[in-house]
């Protein structure tokens, strides 16, 4: 899909170099589905930050949560490695071009692992609780009540679903399907496609 300049509505959002470089390679190279569920997913973490007072590196988690899906994507996936192992390796890449030192480009490489990983606590990695926090508000619904309508609600009028919940389905089932024992075949061996069904956010689809 073509990059789209459009903010958040609510939301803040990084300026600089590697953002918009994270930005544009998700919007090269995910459709428009992934795309916005990666912008919807930095968008539910940090409005979850603002209303909770947790302190974090914003251009750190805007660039893992933009690139955190791209290891699902056809030139991106891995035939052996999960796909946010993957993922992890595109931001390493991308951050290496951006001249980011290697203990920056570890920790967003570490974000986009750690979201498909055991949950995370804000006490001990707030970007990777908040990107945690945000995929699973997108993906599952989880903790959606607590935002508010209006916010959800603009959210989605600029970064619309577009079938996102089966389509994200289908890419997980078939990365358990080719990698069994990743998390992804553990996500859909514990029920995410009920959960997946029942997101309120795709009450009313788009």
């Amino acid at each position: 899909m073509e990059p789209t300049g459009a903010g958040i509505p609510g939301v803040e959002v990084p300026g600089g170099a590697a953002a918009e470089a994270a930005r544009i390679l998700a919007a090269e190279y995910a459709d428009e589905a992934l795309f916005n569920h990666s912008v919807r997913s930095y968008a539910f973490g940090a409005e979850y930050a603002r209303q909770h007072g947790i302190e974090y590196d914003r251009e750190l988690f805007y660039v893992a949560a933009l690139l955190h899906d791209l290891g699902l994507t056809v030139p991106f996936d891995s035939h052996t490695l999960p796909f946010e192992e993957a993922g992890g390796h595109v931001a390493r890449v991308l951050t290496a071009g951006l001249g980011w030192p290697l203990e920056r480009r570890e920790r967003a490489a570490e974000l986009i692992v750690l979201h498909m990983r055991d949950d995370v606590t804000a006490e001990e990695d707030p970007e990777s609780h908040l990107l945690q926090v945000g995929t699973s508000a997108d993906v599952s619904g989880l903790r959606v009540g607590a935002f508010a309508a209006e916010f959800t609600a603009a959210l989605l009028s600029v970064y619309p679903r577009a079938g996102f919940g089966p389509a994200f389905l289908d890419l997980v089932t078939e990365q358990g399907v080719r990698k069994p024992g990743c998390a992804a075949a553990h996500l859909v061996a514990g029920g995410v496609a009920a959960r997946i069904a029942a997101n309120p956010l795709d009450a009313a689809r788009d």
